[in-house]
């Protein structure tokens, strides 16, 4: 495509092509909102034990348990992306029939893993009700909750990629790109 420039020449301009759709999860926003209030609390941390000189004693508690919470959330973003570091040499060198045998099986025991994840999360959180954190009066049950709904997540994901995988015969996703840039 062409167009006139102010002193009459004429310039190729190229038309750009279109963003992709921003795509809005859940499991994305949660993270996000824990990332940002972890980075507060820090920052808050920083401020008033190197400028203020009287450290605030819950902030590096909260912070804590603020990044228990959002690595099994950023696991659940992972699982939805297919992220997660695996071993794919077997899928090089095997057939394919026996790649989409061994697809089936690890997206089986991927599923029963997370499972058996989430009934230990549930488990955890039941039995930290009775305890405290040391800072606020509060049950350590939250913490353990916010881990548990981090694993109920990958849960999900790990479902539907199941689901997925079954209703493409556990062949390669062709709408899977080898590099994933965000």
């Amino acid at each position: 495509m062409t167009e006139e420039g102010l002193d009459g020449a004429r310039i190729r301009v190229s038309e750009e092509e279109p963003d992709p759709p921003i795509e809005h999860h859940v499991e994305d926003w949660l993270a996000f909102a824990i990332f940002w209030g972890m980075a507060i609390i820090v920052f808050l941390q920083f401020f008033t034990r190197y400028v203020l000189n009287n450290s605030l004693a819950w902030t590096e508690e909260i912070a804590r348990y603020l990044l228990m919470i959002i690595t099994f959330v950023g696991a659940a973003v992972a699982m939805r992306r297919g992220t997660h570091i695996s071993v794919e040499v077997a899928h090089m060198f095997l057939p394919a029939p026996v790649v989409r045998v061994l697809s089936f099986i690890i997206d089986v025991l991927l599923l029963g893993f997370v499972g058996l994840l989430c009934w230990f999360s549930i488990s955890i959180t039941r039995l930290m009700q009775i305890q405290t954190m040391t800072v606020f009066p509060w049950p350590m049950s939250i913490v353990y909750g916010g881990i548990a709904i981090g694993c109920f997540l990958m849960l999900w994901r790990a479902t539907g990629r199941l689901i997925a995988g079954a209703k493409r015969g556990w062949r390669p996703d062709p709408n899977r790109s080898e590099l994933i840039i965000d």
